[in-house]
């Protein structure tokens, strides 16, 4: 890429120095920024005066442009970026090595998760650091380059490398989520200074009504004047010294189609040739010379191109051709006959025979109806395009082989699994659109179900959860009924999903159930099992229960059949079995790169973890969560992890953080109605407060997840915090309260053999009773896996013995309970067991923090790693980080902990601090 032919940044200082500070950063550090505006605002100087920082400073420029032509193509832009560093890919780790092979078309394998390629280019483009990666007319990247470049963008913390981007005024996409630079036109001084620097001569008349037709945009302000008769004047027409003969008003216009105008104004006088090899490479989806030149036949050479090059609209040189400017791309499109531009397409689909994707497309522009062959074509190139991880499209693949369709059939099948796969996307608008047409048509029965459960899935479900479980239930046997029972299934988990998020109500979750007991008629079936433990975990939790462990074993290492196994096991309150089934399928989810399932794994580990009070694990699990759920735009697992992390900050005595987390997860959550958070952010309250003794306030807060009134209630999640509800109740006095939740709990218990749900009863009898065997009953319970709950019993039953007046039987459980505590890290509860020690009459000493607690979740997270024996690169692969990241990291870590090196990490992490 040259630099544009602006040759200067007046009104642009600011801008520059913002670039030029962040390629400052470099080589120790980058970042990333995107640079937005409408045409010609200035991005493309900008991106210019990077390239020409980067250079002058000896870092590596890596660059990728987007192509409206080519936006179809999946991975177009990062092969185009990738190209330099193909000698550097065999040196990636398998997983990764196959994954950008599989991306960029190097082998047939099917790609894996994109999430894989993503962390393949991060490594790629960090090993070649320090680099600055250029990306122009981000708009038009194919949207799986686009995610990749956002992945990368959003890693750079600590990575020497810098990402600038230029993308135009709306064009939503991936990368609005990075840093980004908003270009506004240039002041009147600023406009004028730049104009009269290029036009120094340019009449009075003729500089005012550029001025006033450029508005401040630095590209008109330098173009306009160059077809000057291409120029709106008014009424009075305006003519100039050059001898031009000016054009009638076109004020209508906006400044886009100006300056298209008056970039396509300069092609006026190309020679023939040049002008149709100008579309063929505007059409072109590559940069590629030769790929133009054979398209435009024999009798064209290179030479052919140097009217283009001389008049400033192309740049040629290393078998390359770039447009000076995007517009010029344009304007020549746009003033290309449709009939030249359908013949430009068939000359490139001949010359592509090797590139079945791009070749597709080409053909699929030259015609305008039917051609069933050229719809196969497209069809299958969609179906390559899916492989390859490049969802989008495949979208588009099949909606324009939709189009040439000739059968009727043919098209509503296109039409329907191009709805299905932006249902995936989230892309309501297509999805209606696209269903919109296919319902238009006389479909089978099989296709109107297939279009039925489109739209189903597609409506997330929670304002409406009543109708649309029924509806999806009753969608369910249908399909079912038609031999499809794995779709059948896959329509009643989503319905169960909703069941958990929302409330629908005894009635519509007799229904779900009995319908999915009907589809599958297997008890051990992992589908089935998650169903039932979503929907109705207490009415059939004895079922669930009893075939949990056959479920276990069937899932020999399947990490999606883990996952389901764990969710429901957690369901029953088996959190123990259900830590091991989520341990089990992150490890899978990590080595396929499927994050958006991790996000979900994560944040259930997070969720076991923490009720069997393993909080080093629940830490680092409920941040991966938040992280992960952002990083795959899944708003309502975002905000379980975040109440995940409110809870543990309760847990280890960060109460203003505790309070703080809650409150956002509130706010986010009440507009949804998402129940989990909901009663997670008044869990959090309550236990805060019951762990620094204000018991009334504890109550209140806990209170409401057993209100079926109450927007935090919820069916299964009051299974799990009886105890804590029974205490607040009965240590504020509220024992009629306190006796009619744990009256209404009993029965429910009697419904379930939830381990969870058991402990918690068995403490708040204990709590509720005058007597001493309660305790001793409580403590007779296997609670090897269930070290809080046992310490709760221990301070609970101390506190008894001491209102009993036996201080010294009471001493040994209240100190057990403190180092329980202290262990756990659970400071508020330690420092209520030392509180009861002291009225026993023993003085007990301050708890001594453990070293990894000065750690960030994250650092810990890769410190515990590190310790396990995990190599940089392998703890990178497993986060989705590069291993420079992760070697910045630890030697922050190192002087945390005291240490110097990995190799004393292990002993570190145990060792307590002063």
């Amino acid at each position: 890429m040259g630099a544009p032919h602006v040759p200067n940044l007046i009104g642009r200082e600011d801008e520059r120095r913002t670039v030029g500070d962040l390629i400052g950063r470099l080589p120790a550090t980058g970042g990333a920024l995107v640079l937005r505006g409408d045409p010609g605002v200035g991005k493309s100087t900008l991106l210019a005066e990077a390239v020409r920082l980067a250079t002058s400073s000896g870092f590596r420029v890596l660059r990728t442009t987007g192509v409206e032509a080519a936006a179809q193509v999946a991975f177009a832009g990062l092969e185009q970026l990738l190209r330099p560093l193909r000698d550097r890919v065999g040196a990636l780790a398998p997983p990764e090595r196959a994954a950008v092979n599989a991306a960029l078309g190097q082998s047939d394998a099917a790609v894996p998760d994109l999430f894989l390629v993503a962390l393949a280019t991060l490594n790629l483009v960090a090993d070649a650091a320090p680099v600055v990666v250029v990306v122009e007319d981000g708009h038009w990247l194919d949207r799986a380059t686009a995610d990749v470049l956002a992945f990368v963008a959003r890693r750079l913390d600590f990575e020497p490398i810098v990402l600038v981007a230029a993308v135009r005024d709306g064009y939503p996409g991936p990368l609005d989520d990075v840093p980004m630079l908003t270009l506004s036109p240039l002041s009147d001084a600023a406009a004028a200074a730049l104009l009269d620097a290029r036009f120094p001569e340019l009449p009075a008349t003729a500089r005012q009504r550029v001025l006033d037709e450029a508005a401040g945009n630095p590209l008109a302000l330098v173009e306009l004047p160059v077809g000057l008769d291409q120029l709106p004047v008014g009424p009075a027409r305006l003519r100039v010294a050059s001898g031009r003969r000016p054009m009638a008003a076109t004020n209508w216009l906006r400044l886009s189609e100006r300056l298209e105008r008056a970039f396509g104004a300069r092609t006026a006088d190309l020679p023939p040739a040049t002008l149709s090899l100008l579309l063929l490479a505007a059409l072109n989806g590559s940069d590629s010379l030769s790929e133009v030149l054979a398209a435009g036949g024999s009798e064209v050479t290179v030479d052919d191109f140097a009217p283009a090059v001389a008049g400033g609209l192309i740049e040629v040189g290393d078998g390359r051709l770039r447009f000076r400017h995007p517009l010029v791309r344009s304007a020549i499109v746009q003033r290309a006959t449709a009939g030249q531009r359908h013949r430009a397409h068939a000359a490139l689909a001949q010359v592509l025979d090797g590139e079945i994707e791009r070749r597709a497309w080409h053909r699929g522009a030259s015609v305008v109806g039917p051609d069933e062959d050229i719809a196969a074509e497209l069809d299958a190139a969609g179906a390559r395009a899916l492989r390859r991880g490049g969802v989008e499209t495949a979208v588009l693949a099949f909606e324009r082989a939709a189009r040439l369709s000739a059968a009727p059939d043919r098209r509503a099948d296109r039409l329907l699994r191009a709805a299905d796969l932006a249902m995936d996307l989230g892309q309501r608008e297509s999805v209606a659109r696209l269903l919109s047409q296919a319902e238009a048509m006389d479909l089978s029965a099989a296709q109107r179900t297939l279009a039925a459960w489109i739209r189903d899935s597609f409506d997330d479900g929670i304002h409406d959860v009543v109708a649309n479980v029924r509806r999806q239930a009753e969608l369910a046997e249908r399909i079912a009924a038609d031999g499809d029972v794995d779709l059948a299934m896959k329509i009643l988990y989503r319905a169960a999903i909703r069941c958990f998020f929302a409330e629908p109500g005894d009635e519509v979750r007799e229904q779900l159930t009995a319908t999915a007991e009907r589809v599958s008629t297997d008890p051990a079936d992992r589908r089935l099992l998650a169903i039932l433990g979503h929907v109705a975990p207490i009415e059939r939790g004895p079922a669930i229960y009893e075939h949990l462990a056959q479920a276990a074993e069937r899932v020999d290492g399947d990490p999606t059949a883990a996952r389901l196994v764990g969710n429901a096991a957690i369901a029953v309150g088996a959190f123990d079995v259900g830590l091991a089934m989520q341990t089990t399928a992150i490890a899978g989810l990590r080595t396929q790169g499927r994050l958006a399932l991790l996000a979900r794994a994560t944040s259930i580990q997070a969720w076991c973890a923490l009720q069997l009070m393993d909080l080093d694990v629940a830490i680092t699990s409920a941040q991966e969560a938040v992280r992960l759920s952002a990083e795959t735009a899944q708003p309502n697992i975002a905000l379980l992890a975040r109440s995940r992390e409110s809870m543990i900050a309760a847990m280890r005595g960060e109460h203003d953080d505790a309070m703080r987390i809650a409150t956002e997860v509130e706010r986010d959550a009440l507009p949804g109605g998402v129940r989990p958070a909901l009663a997670m952010v008044q869990l959090t309250r309550g236990l805060s407060a019951l762990g620094v003794g204000r018991y009334s306030d504890a109550f209140e807060h806990l209170r409401r997840v057993y209100d079926p009134l109450d927007p935090a209630y919820h069916h299964l999640n009051r299974c799990y915090f009886v105890g804590d509800v029974v205490e607040a109740a009965v240590r504020s006095g509220r024992y009629d309260e306190a006796r009619r939740l744990l009256d209404e709990m009993e029965e429910i218990g009697r419904r379930t053999p939830s381990p969870a749900l058991h402990i918690n009863l068995r403490y708040a009898r204990a709590l509720m009773a005058a007597e001493e065997e309660p305790f001793l009953v409580a403590l007779r319970a296997d609670l090897v896996r269930w070290p809080f709950a046992r310490a709760r019993l221990l301070l609970a039953y101390g506190e008894f013995l001491r209102r009993q007046r036996r201080p010294a039987e009471a001493r040994a459980h209240l100190r057990a309970a403190r180092e329980a505590f202290d262990a756990l890290g659970v400071i508020a509860w330690g420092d209520r067991a030392r509180a009861e020690l002291r009225a026993s009459g023993e003085t007990s000493r301050g708890r001594v923090a453990q070293a990894s607690e000065m750690l960030t979740p994250q650092e810990l997270q890769i410190a515990q790693m590190a310790a396990d024996g995990l190599t940089n690169r392998e703890i990178g692969q497993k986060l989705y980080l590069s291993h420079r990241t992760i070697s910045t990291h630890l030697h922050r870590i190192y002087p945390k902990l005291g240490i110097t090196s990995r190799g004393g990490l292990l002993d570190a992490l145990h060792r307590t601090v002063m």
